[in-house]
């Protein structure tokens, strides 16, 4: 694979959009988003015009689903987690441009006029079919609203899309004994239209434009999978979806139906950009629109056939927008030897590793980068995390950057010495130092980003060995003056990895510039004989990496030790049966009211038992319950919570308790509170 000699005047730089039904995990994050950043900083440095685009795509059948499993709205839940995602990133690093979100009101405008721009074009195609309809729930039914018997496997909890047991990809007509998920009713078969991309017509032109415009470019798990999907022989895929979250089909005659998810997000890219130039008062059209621009997608391997077939597709049809010049994606990242996994919450999730482990995002960042899954599925282990650290840059990075700059402030008051009386080894190094920015600079722009960092990490290793080589602290009081070229050549390999580790450890960066009391340099003053002048002052000297013990990492294991022992458990202990069924008139009896604890003890002599105060709306009163070994008194003060209010009062080691609050218990025997979902007075009625 070898790099284009185009020169572009601008570069257009996506990341997939990350599906707002969950936190960002270190998977997406090896995956797509740091060689991403790494990318786009180190394009910045170039001195080159960047826009790095991201966003949170907030439409789709998994978002209404857990909106109606939590029992609110699917605004509700793309509002939380494109709020924790966001800060996620920002807290990391990740230097986006714009981060955006595809249930805005700019982007519902920017899908529905490329619909419609493609509609008026006559580009798709009509079709009535059969799908499955809920009559009870009045609705069509998505694929995640079947779930059948696999017919490959035989297991029995498969989805309309695909069976989670064996992988297989299904339809919903293929699935045995199919139920909808809403009323667990047999769906039945309803006729209704939707509008179709011909990707068939697309075979010999995507053949062109990939097989044999991109063979030599394009990385090879990428090229090999689109070769793959074109040589099975491509059929057209709907584009429109009988649901009422996302964004609403522009035609008249196609109310209740949305644009179907793959076909907006990508549009949302384009969207984010409308957005930036909103914000910023520049214009997004030549970013995707002028032949000098590079449009680059970075995307995880789930997500190829989408950014190299339908999306080009897309745009080749509208006919203004300039094509993917390369889409460099990962394969995917395990974890501790086992996939990961949102259901399972078999992940490392990023805010979490932010707020236990602060202060090491270039760390994560290292690690994930030196042991990216480039052309296969890599492992993640908090072994190989500590290792990396310890070995690599504490000792390598690090151990070279702290015995320069405390030598200097030892010897010379933290004063730069002059770079002079240069030996012929002394140049070699300089001139070996100098080649870096070219070599680093070289394997990012094919995507390689391991390579890059190792040749990074190359330049420190040359900065110890020449330190060991020379020994200035052993030759100081014979030959001062030999000491001072020692250290003057060690400064400038030490600016030099202040300034190409930018991409890749930018927190570390900004602490190294600011302990050496440097600006910013651009990636190709990297590349001259000499940063640093003689005489300038040095800033105080602080450690750039700490140790990682083992107690940080056994802590870390054993948090994945819990995880997959509560797994197990739900898996071993199934879901009761519906007990016997009740009279409306029964449950009309329980009254249920929203109210708020006031007061919270342990009973003494107990380890299950709180007393609790609390506030019903009618009345305080004393409540008994069995939660002391899942919460703390003084955590639960405030908390609304869900009480049978007219359940006969009985004494519970002596204290009358009237009521009982209500409590979901997991396979594990954990309880959580069934509460309001926001403030609600006290009293409300749970009807």
């Amino acid at each position: 694979m070898e790099a284009k000699d185009k020169h572009f005047k601008r570069y257009t730089i996506t990341s997939a959009l990350p599906y707002a039904n969950g936190p960002i995990h270190i998977g997406h994050l090896a995956g797509v988003y740091v060689p991403a950043d790494i990318y786009a900083r180190y394009l910045r440095m170039k001195g080159e015009d960047v826009l790095f685009i991201g966003g949170s795509d907030e439409h789709g059948v998994p978002i209404t689903i857990k909106a109606r499993k939590e029992g609110v709205s699917p605004q509700e839940i793309v509002d939380r987690y494109h709020e924790i995602i966001r800060d996620s990133f920002e807290r990391f690093g990740i230097s986006f441009d714009v981060y955006s979100r595809t249930s805005a009101p700019i982007h519902h405008e920017t899908a529905a006029d490329f619909f419609t721009k493609l509609y008026k074009k006559g580009v798709f195609v009509e079709k009535r079919n059969q799908q499955y309809f809920d009559a009870e729930a009045g609705q069509f039914l998505a694929d995640r609203y079947i779930t059948g018997t696999c017919p490959h496997c035989s297991y029995e909890k498969a989805y309309g899309d695909q069976c989670e047991s064996c992988g297989t990809s299904l339809s919903p007509l293929d699935l045995i004994n199919p139920h909808s998920t809403l009323s667990g009713n047999k769906p039945v078969l309803k006729e209704t239209k939707h509008w179709y991309l011909p990707l068939d017509k697309a075979e010999n032109w995507l053949r062109e434009w990939i097989l044999e415009g991109h063979k030599d470019d394009w990385k090879v798990n990428v090229y090999g999978q689109v070769k793959s999907w074109i040589d099975q022989g491509l059929q057209p895929r709907a584009v429109t979806r009988d649901l009422d979250w996302g964004v609403q089909v522009p035609l008249a005659e196609a109310e209740g139906k949305v644009l179907y998810v793959w076909f907006d997000a990508p549009i949302g890219y384009i969207s984010a950009a409308r957005e930036w130039a909103a914000e910023t008062g520049k214009d997004w059209e030549p970013y995707w629109k002028a032949d000098d621009s590079k449009l680059v997608h970075f995307i995880g391997k789930d997500n190829i056939v989408f950014h190299c077939i339908i999306f080009p597709f897309m745009l080749q049809q509208e006919g203004s927008f300039i094509l993917p010049d390369n889409v460099p994606a990962n394969e995917f990242l395990n974890l501790e030897n086992d996939k990961i996994s949102t259901s399972r919450n078999w992940a490392v999730w990023l805010h979490e590793y932010l707020d236990e482990l602060p202060g090491k995002e270039d760390v994560l960042r290292y690690v994930l980068t030196a042991n990216a899954p480039e052309t296969k599925d890599n492992d993640f282990t908090w072994k190989d995390f500590q290792a990396r650290n310890n070995n690599e840059l504490l000792a390598i990075f690090g151990n070279f950057v702290n015995r320069t700059l405390v030598l200097t402030h030892k010897y010379f008051d933290s004063n730069i010495p002059a770079l002079e009386n240069l030996s012929e080894a002394d140049e070699h190094i300089l001139a070996l130092m100098q080649a870096f920015p070219a070599k680093i600079g070289h394997s990012i722009e094919l995507y390689r980003f391991r390579e890059a960092l190792s040749e990074l990490m190359n330049l420190a290793r040359l900065g110890n060995r020449y330190l060991t080589e020379n020994e200035p602290w052993k030759i100081f009081k014979t030959d001062p003056e030999r000491v001072r070229t020692v250290l003057a050549v060690s400064l400038e390999i030490t600016a030099r990895l202040a300034v190409l580790s930018e991409p890749f450890l930018p927190f570390t960066s900004a602490k190294l510039r600011k302990m050496m009391q440097i600006n910013a340099f651009s990636w190709d003053q990297a590349g001259n004989k000499q940063l640093l002048s003689a005489g300038h002052q040095l800033g105080e000297t602080a450690l750039l990496f700490e140790k990682v013990e083992d107690s940080m990492i056994e802590q870390q294991v054993q948090k994945l030790l819990d995880t997959r022992k509560a797994n197990e458990a739900q898996e071993e202990k199934p879901v009761k049966p519906q007990k016997e069924a009740v009279q409306f008139d029964d449950f009309a009896k329980m009254d249920m009211r929203v109210g708020t604890i006031l007061e919270a003890e342990v009973v003494p002599k107990t380890k299950k038992l709180l007393k609790l105060l609390i506030d019903t709306g009618i009345d305080k009163r004393t409540v008994v319950s069995g939660i002391a070994e899942y919460y703390q008194p003084e955590n639960i003060i405030g908390q609304q919570v869900v009480m049978l209010v007219n359940l006969e009062p009985r004494k519970i080691r002596g204290i009358e308790s009237q009521g009982m609050i209500m409590m979901a218990e997991n396979a594990d025997g954990k309880l959580c509170f069934v509460a309001p979902s926001e403030a609600f007075m006290n009293g409300a009625e749970v009807k």
